[in-house]
């Protein structure tokens, strides 16, 4: 058996000249590349660290910038606002400006709402006739109709004697005188619309056939002539023609003249 003691060990002495063998050029590439990769990782790690949140886009600001808006508008709808000057109320917020419904109308309210009273219709008065009484204010002693057996014509108008006698109505003088059919001195006026008027037992006539007289003019004075038993007027109404007498009472109240008969 040998004697490992005296045979050298060489592994001992050249242990540590094993472990620094040179590293070739192959592997210093492989090495400054392996240094060069950690240090662009730790350079991105540090940049991820310094601006790790994402870049906000045009939308994200536009959006942020409405919620920042609506949340100011919403704090000072939520704020008092306070003015220097107080405003004036305005008529809508007066409290008299609205009554309640139940709210009684105030008296002087009432009295200027209140509808004036309607004007009563004024009477109109009757148109003034054309036509007139030949004897105004004359008692009537006898009317138109059946006297004595016989047809009494006309209506009597009495007064004293010599009491004025008057047209009717204006119109033409057709007859004037006595021609003895117990009239008398009578006077006939053409009136031109239809009628004529008799006046008979006149004590004198004032006007002659063919005059023109106007509506109330003297034609005569009363008298008696004729078949008469006293003073008074005999008025007779004709119409159409002569001797077609009709009662003179209608035709006067159809003129506006009422007799009483």
């Amino acid at each position: 058996m040998q004697d490992d003691s005296s045979t050298p060990n060489r592994n001992i002495p050249d242990a540590p000249a094993r472990h620094r063998r040179r590293i070739g050029s192959r592997g210093r590439y492989l090495v400054v590349g392996a240094v060069a990769l950690v240090g662009l990782g730790l350079g991105g790690v540090a940049v991820a660290s310094r601006d790790d949140r994402p870049t906000p886009s045009p939308v994200a600001h536009d959006a942020q910038a409405r919620a920042e808006a609506a949340d100011r508008a919403d704090r000072s709808a939520r704020e008092p606002v306070t003015s220097a000057t107080p405003a004036s109320p305005t008529p809508s917020a007066s409290p008299t400006a609205s009554a309640s419904p139940t709210a009684k109308p105030s008296p002087k309210a009432t009295r200027t709402t209140k509808a004036a009273p309607k004007p009563k219709p004024t009477k109109s008065a009757a148109p003034k006739s054309s036509w007139v009484l030949p004897m105004a204010g004359a008692a009537i002693t006898s009317c138109y109709g059946p006297r004595w057996g016989t047809l009494h014509a006309g209506i009597d108008f009495a007064l004293p004697a010599g009491t004025p006698v008057r047209a009717a109505f204006g119109g033409t003088v057709t007859k004037v005188g006595d021609v003895g059919d117990g009239y008398g001195i009578s006077v006939v006026i053409d009136h031109g619309n239809g009628y004529l008027t008799h006046y008979a037992h006149l004590s004198i006539a004032k006007v002659s056939v063919g005059a023109k007289v106007s509506t109330g003019q003297t034609i005569g004075l009363e008298g008696s002539t004729g078949d008469s038993t006293g003073p008074h007027l005999h008025f007779e109404v004709h119409q159409g023609q002569m001797w077609n007498q009709i009662d003179p009472a209608p035709f006067l109240r159809a003129r506006g003249i009422d007799v009483a008969c």
